[in-house]
């Protein structure tokens, strides 16, 4: 049985889609570390925020080793295939990413617009991210 091939790997790779798979981890990775300051965890209250707040530190260093994991493996193949069990997660920074554009666009609060910084930038990775979300999660036979 043949293997199949993960377009992720392709699209990180040959397409440049680092560039907003990585963006959008650090915009992740940036949403996590200022979690106590969202609106969400505000209104949530109490032992609810304690517990994104842990978890959220549990997850920062993740971030970061999914970061150096895509930096190393566009230099080295071998590596760039290990990223695609990371695809999950690869998911979860890029809807994070979406979801913030849409709630600084839609709501205008400061704590959504100041994440994504550049709402114009922001606007313009919404069609990448759409593609980006297609593309790792397709595989070829």
């Amino acid at each position: 049985m043949a293997e199949k091939v993960w377009l992720g790997g392709i699209y990180l790779k040959d397409e440049g889609g680092y560039e907003i798979i990585l963006k959008s981890l650090n915009h992740y990775k940036n949403r996590l570390k200022t979690l106590s300051q969202s609106p969400e965890v505000k209104d949530a209250g109490g032992t609810f925020g304690s517990i994104l707040n842990q978890q959220a530190r549990k997850t920062v260093p993740k971030i970061n080793e999914v970061i150096e994991k895509i930096q190393t493996g566009l230099q080295d193949v071998q590596i760039l295939k290990k990223i695609e069990e990371e695809k999950q997660f690869l998911e979860k920074a890029l809807t994070c990413y979406e979801s913030d554009i849409h709630k600084a666009e839609d709501q205008g609060n400061e704590y959504h617009v100041k994440l994504v910084g550049d709402m114009v930038q922001g606007r313009k990775d919404l069609k990448t991210i759409k593609t980006a979300l297609n593309k790792i999660n397709n595989f070829l036979d």
